[in-house]
């Protein structure tokens, strides 16, 4: 038998669902390092995935909580593209994935694991990135810590921003 060693997974594993909302929580909480929180515009905020499909896997969400879509108010709507767009942009100069999955689940019985807010789920892809893990032992490895994505990302949003602000 062949083992996979991989003792950093023990803290996911391990975690505590927190209580309440995630997406209510980690903004209010004012420390978005620690609540992975990349960027904050007007209407939502962009976040890691602390139990991400690939390194990278990035979720966008309005800060008011509303579980549908077609609650949201036309200004949300506006900024939770814009905000998928900047997810998008960080992700390729940071990575450079050779696609996305881009995805709002509506729904518990959609596979909304947080169906009470909504939230849309960026994950960059790359050829080859799904493994046998996946399909053999429903386990996906992710090379990289979620500290060091972070980092990574919130680099290249600075350096995004000191573009546009040049432009």
């Amino acid at each position: 038998m062949n083992h996979l060693w991989a003792p950093w997974r023990m803290g996911y594993v391990a975690a505590e669902q927190p209580e309440g909302c995630i997406f209510c929580t980690k903004p209010a909480a004012d420390d978005d390092e620690a609540n992975q929180i990349l960027y904050r515009g007007d209407q939502v905020f962009i976040m890691l995935n602390a139990f991400p499909y690939n390194t990278g896997h990035l979720l966008v969400a309005p800060f008011r909580h509303l579980s549908d879509a077609l609650d949201m108010s036309p200004q949300e709507s506006g900024e939770l593209l814009y905000g998928i767009r900047i997810a998008i942009e960080v992700l390729r100069a940071a990575f450079e994935p050779q696609g996305f999955n881009i995805g709002l689940n509506l729904g518990q019985v959609a596979g909304a694991g947080y169906a009470d807010h909504v939230h849309v789920h960026v994950v960059p892809r790359w050829s080859g990135d799904t493994n046998f893990m996946a399909i053999t032992t429903d386990t996906r490895v992710v090379p990289e810590a979620l500290a060091d994505t972070f980092r990574r990302l919130k680099d290249k949003l600075a350096e995004r921003e000191a573009e546009l602000e040049t432009e």
